[in-house]
């Protein structure tokens, strides 16, 4: 049983809440039995896994495991309630490509829990990729995890321009309603960052722009909300 600090899966972890180190090691680092269990629902095998000592989960699942004294585990959580498991997965395994019909854009989405949350919903409504331009959060990031619901195990991730089909770009206001909008086999919904929206040269880039029509004096919908209708619009006019 691991009982000190200085142990180097332990330090592992800890470098793993930091971007930089998580760009430069190719891993990310998962907390709680649901995360770690949609991790292995798809085959992946963890490189590193670890599981509270008094509070054991999944080690029938993770056999080479090692137990951590409940405090060390304690120490390593970002949750309100420290997690029973915490596994390390490689960054490589997640899957990869544009074969799904449609997909999300992001352009700067800079809120780890709207990126994991689109993650979520490309899973949920798709099946559907989502591309990531830079300047956006890492959806390997703790929050960005928890928001996915494991979803990130599920959903291809490309970079922004590596996109099939038609490019939509969603503004707030001024584009064609989206219902009126006619729709291919393939389609990309292209969505800005939160504040600012999409930059005059990325909605120049589209094949397309479209809005959701909003009540009277709504300012404009969470880019999550956004993603969502639009990869429901897509769904329902292939049911």
């Amino acid at each position: 049983m691991i009982t000190s600090a200085a142990n180097s899966r332990l330090k592992l972890v800890r470098k793993l809440s930091a971007r930089r180190q998580r760009d430069k090691l190719g891993l990310f680092a998962c907390e709680g039995e649901d995360l770690v269990g949609a991790g292995l629902d798809v085959g992946l095998q963890p490189v590193e896994a670890l599981v509270d000592a008094k509070r054991p989960i999944l080690l029938e699942r993770l056999p080479r495991a090692e137990l951590v004294a409940p405090e060390l585990m304690a120490e390593l959580s970002t949750l309100a309630h420290p997690a029973r498991v915490i596994a390390v997965f490689r960054r490589a395994d997640l899957p990869r490509g544009v074969d799904p019909p449609v997909g999300l854009a992001l352009w700067h989405v800079g809120d780890p829990g709207n990126v994991g949350t689109l993650v979520r919903t490309a899973d949920a409504l798709g099946p559907a990729f989502v591309a990531l331009s830079r300047g956006c959060a890492d959806p390997t990031s703790p929050k960005a995890l928890r928001a996915s619901m494991g979803a990130v195990f599920r959903v291809s991730q490309v970079p922004f321009d590596e996109t099939r089909g038609p490019r939509i770009g969603l503004l707030a206001h001024g584009g064609r309603p989206l219902a009126e909008l006619e729709l291919g086999e393939r389609a990309t919904f292209v969505l800005g960052a939160e504040r600012g929206g999409l930059p005059e040269d990325v909605a120049a880039s589209c094949d397309a722009l479209a809005s959701i029509p909003l009540a009277e004096g709504a300012e404009s919908l969470n880019v999550a909300v956004a993603g969502a209708i639009a990869l429901y619009e897509f769904s329902r006019r292939g049911a």
